[in-house]
């Protein structure tokens, strides 16, 4: 057969099995070449093709690649690379070679079995062909396969007191990753419900406790957890639809009523539709459709799904309106569409919308293509490890865990009602607060150039706004333990309260201070967030840096001294697992960028 038949069939194949053959850069390269050599240009749709598999999957990327690999080809990998690479992800057809047996790359005759191609002139082909694509290399990098880093990520300080339900809902975990979780669902949640009445002032804006949550992880991970924090806040939402449900009754009566006047309709008033308010906003939805349902819900939504291809396949072309809305609800920016077909035009001024959702690696690209459209850098992301090792799912008594996060829902709603009766409450950090919070975040600022450029820039500037409104979630839990508010130590009424409303303790308005237990325990989670979201980072297309190990290249320059040599960092490289030449490769790129400095010429760096 011939070979671009073959890779027809090959192709087919691997799409059905929806198998990435490609893991790896040094993959990437061998498909390239092997398809190049035996079928050149016909071969290159087949090639985009078997490469769109991959989460990491750059289609201009992918394109340049295969024209390198037509021009610099050379007569050393053949197609059968193609068909071994298949097979290691268990799709096997058989190629029939019609040229000489035992070409490096090939593979037996029909009715053989597949013989592996040798590495050597591969890795020779691989090493050349990253320094024809990229001048600033001059060796292979290598990362991790599949979506784990080569270090573990960080997980938040367990040794913290949170204030209640927190600690309650971090107990029912059965792993610190799945605590952590927990924990972010938990105050996404509930600073949802809180909407406009808990604010900080924060860059010229008032920001409230509105925020975007994406949990990655793989499958059978324990990101399911999340499902019982949305229990948290049903009780709320199935208020609000009871009240929906009543006015949409007494709408369908006054209708009746109106219908049967006959020709008095003319002297009376045409009842008007109940809008159709709603807190949790099904992820099942269009861009036009969230709009909707925040512009009937007074701007305040959730929402809340457990696989975020729910999401992705729903908004389809509509990924744009979708994409704006939600940067535009991060920032409580005005929001409104117009329907040409009967010119109804609607707006909310302000929009306090909250998503919790969680998927796979591979998800994440499909609801973020890219870094650059400043929604990635407006999400809290965090990766779950793989569970390695089997789980007694019969070791908590039988319980029924959704029973205690109902419970805590109803007091939840009940909270609220305190809290929406209370007025407006503003977060207030003081002088030395504010001078930490500077200087961490400066801190990161520094540390996100020098590791990955300006790709980080904004996710560090935002990451500041989301800590800040972490803070305002645990600030408002903790002056609830008091029970009272106008009681409790944590608020103080706004100096612009007049003295008669206080006489008659009449306060709308009021000043929210956070301890400074609870103000470091947020502030440590910055850290362990910035982590994960530079590891989430590798899952989309390079921009500024091409290739990447982001969460491992951060942890490495991290752990160095301000001054080092290149010993000392490829000898702590192999400690964490990481190869020389891929260590060797970010050290070169951060020189070439001004991102480190060589102090004498012979191998002794300096960090800002």
């Amino acid at each position: 057969m011939e070979p671009l038949s073959s890779l027809h069939l090959l192709t087919e194949a691997v799409r059905n099995a929806g198998a990435d053959i490609a893991p790896s850069y040094q993959e990437y390269i061998q498909l390239a070449f092997a398809i190049a050599t035996d079928c050149g240009e016909a071969g290159r749709q087949d090639f985009l093709a078997l490469c769109s598999l991959s989460s990491k999957y750059d289609h201009q990327a992918a394109e340049k690649l295969f024209s390198n690999a037509l021009k610099n080809g050379h007569n050393d990998v053949h197609i059968g690379t193609a068909f071994h690479l298949a097979e290691l992800c268990g799709v096997k057809i058989e190629y029939e070679n019609p040229g000489t047996v035992g070409t490096v790359g090939t593979v037996g005759t029909v009715g053989t079995e597949v013989r592996p191609p040798s590495g050597t002139h591969t890795r020779a082909r691989v090493k050349e062909v990253y320094s024809q694509e990229k001048n600033d290399f001059s060796c292979e990098e290598e990362t991790s396969p599949g979506s784990a880093p080569l270090s573990p990520l960080p997980t938040f300080d367990k040794n913290i007191r949170w204030p209640y339900p927190l600690e309650r809902i971090m107990s029912c975990a059965t792993s610190d990753a799945q605590s952590d979780v927990l924990l972010l669902g938990t105050l996404n949640v509930l600073g949802a419900t809180m909407g406009p009445h808990v604010r900080c002032a924060y860059g010229g804006k008032m920001v409230s406790p509105c925020m975007q949550t994406f949990t990655s992880a793989n499958s059978a991970s324990g990101k399911g957890v999340l499902s019982l924090v949305r229990l948290l806040v049903e009780p709320f939402h199935d208020e609000i639809r009871k009240q929906v449900a009543e006015r949409m009754a007494c709408y369908q009566r006054d209708k009746a009523k109106y219908d049967a006047l006959g020709k008095e309709r003319a002297k009376a008033e045409v009842p008007t539709l109940p809008p159709n308010k709603m807190f949790l906003i099904p992820g099942n939805n269009t861009g036009t459709g969230i709009l909707q349902n925040l512009m009937d819900s007074d701007g305040i939504g959730l929402i809340c799904e457990n696989e975020a291809d729910t999401i992705s396949s729903a908004i389809g072309s509509d990924y744009g309106h979708w994409s704006d809305t939600l940067r535009k609800a991060f920032d409580h920016e005005r929001v409104d569409y117009n329907r040409r077909t009967d010119r109804e035009y609607r707006e909310v001024k302000k929009t306090y919308l909250s998503v919790l959702i969680s998927g796979t690696p591979s998800q994440v690209k499909s609801l973020i293509p890219s870094a650059e459209n400043g929604l990635f850098s407006r999400q809290i992301f965090y990766y779950m490890p793989s569970i390695r090792q089997w789980q007694n799912q019969f070791d908590r008594n039988d319980r029924n865990l959704e029973e205690p996060f109902t419970k805590m829902g109803v007091e939840w709603k009940e909270k609220l009602k305190n809290i929406y009766m209370g007025g407006i409450f503003t977060l207030h950090l003081s002088d030395g607060q504010k001078e930490e919070f500077n200087r961490l975040f400066s801190q990161l600022f520094t540390r996100s150039e020098l590791t990955n450029g300006s790709e980080m820039s904004g996710s560090v500037a935002r990451l500041a706004i989301n800590i800040c409104r972490i803070m305002e979630v645990v600030a408002m839990l903790r002056m609830l333990e008091s029970g009272d508010i106008a009681t409790s130590p944590h608020l103080s009424p706004d100096p612009g309260t007049s003295a008669d409303n206080l006489k008659d303790h009449i306060v709308s308005l009021w000043d929210l201070d956070i301890t400074e237990d609870d103000f470091h325990a947020v502030l440590s989670m910055a850290e362990c967030l910035y982590r994960h979201a530079t590891h989430i980072l590798s899952f989309l297309p390079a921009t500024e840096v091409t290739r990447r190990g982001n969460a491992d290249r951060d942890a490495l320059v991290q752990c160095m001294k301000k001054r080092f040599t290149r010993i000392e960092f490829l000898q702590k490289a192999e400690e964490m697992g990481i190869k020389n030449a891929t260590a060797s490769t970010w050290l070169k790129r951060m020189l070439k960028n001004g991102l480190v400095e060589n102090m004498d010429g012979k191998g002794t760096y300096q960090k800002p």
